[in-house]
């Protein structure tokens, strides 16, 4: 094996990372968007290191053959009989084979690309604590409200005024197969990487059960329960319309759709 092929897992991991994040969005599948310099500049880094090491290395397989033949070294004979460069029958200018294992995230990085977190991973994990507000601000009287599955659950769980009692809101997300009556809504949130996802889930009520990972936009009301403002009261909703959506290029986030604002 040459030693200039040792280059070929840099050089095919530097693309890999490149075309994820400079071709493709589906570096979002992975990390949050903040993350994309970062990663370019690594696979830059990569793409470099490879093709330097390929030059070096062939350098120096031109150098020993041209000393070869006629004067030049001989190897060593090892203790079994076999030829190797050290005398003691090992090549050590060769690479272990277990190093052409790094191959296969670059391959899958430029030819496969593993499907986003969804509904497997929320189902495995509970929802994410809902982050204290000490105050809140009147709601826009726009129906239906589109409002973020946080912020929702914040008004559900703590808003002491209720005053989401009876508005219509619109929320987006995908689905998660749920136990017993009704589905969960649901939004993974990354703090740095897909190993660090969250979910945020609002039950839903009524209508037809959407297939799992389908993203979805539901409009409805509060599905009334323990005391609203309180922590006994349900995260859930009573559906009135549930509409298939496309899956935002950054699903990763607690957000409203792209292009849709909240005006007072």
């Amino acid at each position: 094996m040459r030693r200039s092929l040792r280059a070929v897992p840099l050089v095919l991991c530097g693309l890999g990372l490149l075309h994820v994040s400079l071709v493709t969005d589906l570096y979002l599948r992975y990390v949050k968007e903040g993350m994309r310099p970062l990663l370019i500049a690594t696979g830059a880094v990569l793409l470099l290191l490879g093709l330097a090491s390929a030059v070096l290395d062939r350098g120096r397989e031109d150098g020993h053959g041209g000393h070869g033949g006629h004067g030049g070294h001989e190897p060593h004979a090892g203790h079994d009989g076999h030829v190797g460069h050290d005398g003691h029958g090992h090549d050590h200018s060769r690479p272990p084979r277990v190093a052409w294992l790094l191959l296969l995230p670059a391959l899958s990085l430029l030819c496969y690309a593993p499907p986003a977190l969804g509904a497997y991973t929320a189902a495995r994990q509970s929802a994410k604590p809902v982050a204290h507000q000490g105050g809140f601000d009147p709601l826009p009287s726009v129906s239906p409200l589109p409002m973020t599955l946080s912020d929702f659950t914040s008004r559900v769980r703590e808003d002491r005024g209720q005053a989401i009692k009876g508005r219509v809101v619109r929320m987006t997300g995908f689905v998660t197969p749920g136990d017993g009556d009704g589905w969960e809504l649901t939004r993974l949130i990354l703090n740095c990487c897909a190993a660090d996802a969250q979910s945020v889930k609002v039950r839903v009520h009524g209508g037809t059960v959407p297939l799992a990972d389908t993203w979805v936009t539901v409009t409805g009301t509060w599905h009334p329960g323990g005391t609203l403002g309180t922590a006994s009261a349900p995260v859930a909703l009573d559906a009135r319309t549930v509409t298939k959506v496309p899956r935002p290029t950054n699903g990763y986030q607690d957000a409203l759709p792209p292009g849709e604002t909240v005006t007072r």
